[in-house]
């Protein structure tokens, strides 16, 4: 269901959380990339490649083990979710019978042990990967995601203070502003995976009084930042001392 926030600066003497809001006085809202949701990537591929070190280990001193092919497609599993859902939007209770469907299948199979047949099934199909490759990887992925979630993805971000909207650039320094006046925020319906994930992460659209249109993409902790526009644009900025 989609959330609206549109108040006029004419109801600001009486609305009840003006002493909170000019209190606080300002706040940045950033729109993060389709690579917030990629942690469990990196985060898993760590914990895969201790478990594997150990199977290695185990298989060195072993006579005629032979490696499981679980890891390998546990980790493909995780990854091949990861495209589909965050390129994929679930909106409402399509994101969460999708995941109970995915989480049931994905939780029986292992349950059974299913995974090697499985792999079986198609011939000369080998999951394997040693743990210089989950390291690496994950390293990698890690790096990325530090680098696009503290650096690329605030270089543009949206300030919101008493009475205006504020897109403001840091290369070039370039800012855009907006009356908060008759202004209004929309809080789209949530995707059960991106909030799960994206550490409550979700899309905001703010509509100006001459119909314009500014999209904020996967702003995170988005319920309790709307809360918080909606106290600062009921101010006006001669209330603010």
């Amino acid at each position: 269901m989609t959330q609206q926030v549109a108040i006029d600066q004419t109801d600001a003497a009486t609305h009840p959380a003006l002493p909170h809001a000019a209190a606080q006085q300002a706040i940045t809202i950033y729109s993060h990339s389709i690579l917030l949701y990629w942690w469990p990537a990196w985060a898993f591929g760590f914990v895969i490649a201790l478990v594997n070190a150990g199977q290695e280990k185990f298989l060195a001193t072993a006579q005629g083990a032979k490696p499981s092919s679980a890891l390998g497609l546990t980790y493909l599993s995780i990854l091949l979710l990861l495209i589909v859902f965050t390129n994929v939007r679930l909106r409402g209770v399509n994101s969460v019978v999708a995941l109970f469907a995915v989480a049931l299948a994905t939780v029986l199979i292992s349950w059974f042990g299913w995974w090697d047949e499985i792999a079986m099934l198609i011939p000369y199909l080998s999951a394997h990967m040693n743990t210089g490759f989950y390291l690496v990887f994950s390293t990698a992925l890690l790096i990325i995601w530090l680098a696009m979630f503290f650096v690329f993805d605030r270089l543009t971000y949206w300030r919101v203070r008493p009475g205006q909207l504020t897109v403001e650039h840091l290369i070039g320094g370039g800012a855009e502003s907006f009356n908060a006046n008759r202004l209004r925020f929309q809080k789209l319906k949530s995707d059960l995976f991106r909030a799960t994930v994206g550490f409550d992460a979700g899309d905001l659209e703010a509509t100006t009084a001459d119909g314009a249109k500014i999209e904020l993409f996967n702003v995170i902790f988005v319920n309790r930042k709307v809360h918080t526009v909606e106290e600062l644009i009921a101010v006006t900025p001669d209330q603010v001392v």
